[in-house]
């Protein structure tokens, strides 16, 4: 299926002349001098300057919004800058009272940047979910190759969502699958037709059909009775929004910093080592709850009302233990959607009753099956994290081990974090990452070195406010540190809406 050009689908979708670029020159993050040659190659290739384009335009008559990947850059990846692009995007076209027509391409995060470019997600789903929140429309077209955490975020929040003809669309690489697990993709599952029959988007619709679907929901749109008109200005360029890393100093415990990017993922990936469950399940009068209430039942995580010193809260935890006992029964191990589901409804419950929700963070990764992909987890994540970074109630996490991938960011935006000494957060499993990278899941421990997956790292990145000692057996000591970060939290009440994480 051949690629649809950024340029190519604006003439089709856009009103002649009508676009106008709101891009304003981006500053590039940190990054080696292999990274910082392969930008320049980039952009003299491609005459852009980053793998997002935003602007404004009008579709029969109607002013809209537009954020457009471009694949041809770095495959489309998201960066720190693209990140920033496509939030400043969202909040301009959010006071601008615009729609935005989402138009993704890309291989998913940046690689080369690492953990720090993949917390910028979270960002990304907030300010899509401001957007909605101001009740604008949100029509989002997936054209080829749309996958990873682009899919997982603006990918799958639209109000209205088309695919591409023949797309490959979904959240799992088929080269990382492959790597993995030794065989192909099942075909047809990870495109357009497949996820439309599946029920997880609209359809499929050549770009001009896509302008015609396009023209006729704005024209619903505007339709409602207090319907009104562009402010003026809104075709004006304004200088990007930049979120530079956090200067803070977080409280931290020394014990564990000094091991290794390798070290660390070998520590969290032991069976002994102590998670979610002991630091909760024998809490006095913890009540735990089940299931969707929809007819599912998560597969790892699991929700609790707990009282912490006092305070009251619901309790939202991973717990690795169940997920090896999934895997010794030859099911698929990580975070599934029904996982999600039941996280969102506690995200309700503690909305509903006004009460701090804690989460616990402590995953090797989401589930990576066909099954997964029909199930919609690619949009549960994308759906959790826009609901997290709205909730009205004061809100805690805590990183207490692993942190693989679309599953643990799905819970891990707080307006205070914790995390374990020797905790970590990577984009996709390292071996994946490898795979990618080198094409063999062999150099996973160079790559771990090379994403910034540290608590350390998470800390400097803005996304960390406290480090304390890893959970051990000293489960005492940990429930301390949770009741006086609780406490802290539900004084000082919800963050600023939507919660601008990390170094916000």
């Amino acid at each position: 299926m051949p690629r649809i050009p950024t340029a190519d689908l604006l003439d089709t979708l856009l009103d002649a002349e009508s676009w106008r670029s709101w891009d304003a020159p981006v500053v590039d993050p940190p990054g080696s001098p292999q990274y910082r040659a392969e930008l320049t190659q980039a952009r003299a290739e491609t005459g852009t300057d980053e793998s997002v384009t935003t602007g404004s335009g009008r579709v029969s008559g109607v002013a809209v919004a537009v954020v457009a990947g471009n694949f041809d850059f770095l495959a489309g990846s998201v960066g720190a800058a693209a990140a920033d692009r496509i939030v400043a995007a969202f909040d301009r076209a959010t006071a601008l009272g615009l729609p935005v027509l989402g138009l993704p391409t890309s291989g998913g995060t940046r690689m080369q940047e690492g953990t720090p470019a993949f917390l910028r997600m979270a960002g990304i789903a907030g300010a899509v979910r401001a957007h909605a929140t101001a009740g604008l429309p949100y029509l989002v077209y997936l054209r080829h190759p749309t996958t990873g955490g682009v899919f997982a975020t603006w990918g799958s929040l639209g109000d209205v969502t088309f695919a591409q003809p023949d797309s490959l669309t979904g959240f799992l690489g088929p080269r990382v699958y492959e790597g993995l697990y030794g065989e192909s993709f099942p075909g047809g599952v990870q495109s357009g037709e497949g996820l439309t029959e599946a029920g997880v988007i609209d359809g499929v619709a050549t770009p001009s059909q896509w302008r015609d679907i396009v023209a006729r929901v704005l024209a619903v749109w505007r339709g409602r009775p207090d319907a009104g008109v562009a402010p003026p200005g809104w075709e004006n360029p304004s200088p990007d929004v930049t979120h530079p890393p956090s200067n803070k100093a977080p409280e931290r415990d020394p014990a564990g910093l000094e091991a290794t990017a390798w070290e660390v993922i070998e520590r969290t990936r032991d069976p002994a080592r102590t998670g979610a469950a002991a630091l909760i399940d024998d809490l006095p009068g913890a009540v735990e709850l089940s299931g969707t209430l929809a007819g599912e039942r998560a597969a790892a995580t699991r929700l609790w009302l707990v009282t912490l010193d006092g305070t009251g809260c619901v309790v939202i935890a991973q717990d690795r233990a169940r997920q090896e006992q999934c895997r010794a029964r030859g099911a698929a191990l990580g975070i599934t959607a029904a996982d999600l589901r039941v996280a969102r409804r506690g995200m309700m419950l503690a909305e509903r009753w006004a009460l701090p929700l804690v989460t616990i963070v402590d995953t090797q990764g989401a589930e990576l099956s066909p099954a997964a992909e029909r199930g919609a987890l690619a949009g549960e994540i994308a759906r959790c994290l826009a609901d997290l970074m709205h909730l009205r109630t004061a809100t805690v996490s805590v990183l207490l081990g692993g942190g693989g991938g679309g599953g643990a960011l799905a819970l891990l935006p707080a307006d205070r974090t914790l995390a374990a000494s020797d905790a970590w957060v990577t984009p996709l499993p390292v071996e994946g990452a490898s795979l990618i990278s080198h094409r063999t899941p062999d150099r996973a421990a160079e790559i771990a070195e090379q994403q910034h997956i540290r608590a350390t790292d998470l800390a400097h990145a803005g996304a960390v406010d406290r480090i304390v000692a890893a959970p051990s057996d000293d489960v005492a000591a940990w429930r301390e540190v949770l009741a006086e970060e609780v406490s802290r939290a539900a004084a000082a009440g919800a963050g600023p809406l939507p919660r601008r994480w990390p170094g916000g």
